[in-house]
């Protein structure tokens, strides 16, 4: 009798040969998606660009950018066909270790109003809301704002 083992997810920094599964996520996720060109752009400028690796398979990724003391969550993502399983959890934790090692004080991101599992996740990690940046999303029908949520490191 065999078992399958279920792997740890695993945080490795993103390459270029990893975009092609990075915007099959991207694509599948949004229904206005980043481009391949921003996430070219994001490794190119030198932010902190991460894989989700389970099981060998890029799962996740996120894009942190680190400057002046402060760390912003820019994107942030799990396949659907892995979410609800702790992943998303653990990249975010992931991204303020990174961040509190680099000596940031606070962590900033932007969520849609109606990602509301997201803002349960950004909450649940002790994130608040401090803002509204109005109209900041693509929307069908016009934009959407942005709740803007920062974490004290």
């Amino acid at each position: 009798m065999s078992a399958v083992l279920e792997s740890k997810p695993a945080f490795r920094p993103m390459r270029r040969e990893d975009l092609a599964r990075v915007m099959e996520i991207e694509r599948d996720l949004y229904p206005f998606p980043w481009s391949e060109g921003n996430f070219r752009d994001s490794l190119q400028a030198g932010y902190s660009c991460w894989v989700c690796e389970r099981a060998r398979a890029v799962v996740g990724y996120a894009v942190l950018m680190l400057a002046a003391g402060e760390a912003h969550v820019l994107n942030i993502a799990i396949a659907r066909a892995w979410q609800r399983q702790g992943l998303g959890t653990a990249l975010l934790r992931h991204l303020i270790a990174l961040a509190r090692d680099y000596g940031a004080r606070e962590m900033f991101l932007e969520v849609r109003p109606s990602n509301e599992t997201a803002r349960r996740l950004y909450h649940g990690m002790g994130f608040n809301e401090i803002g509204l940046r109005p109209r900041y999303y693509p929307a069908h029908g016009g934009r959407e704002d942005a709740i803007l949520m920062a974490l004290t490191l």
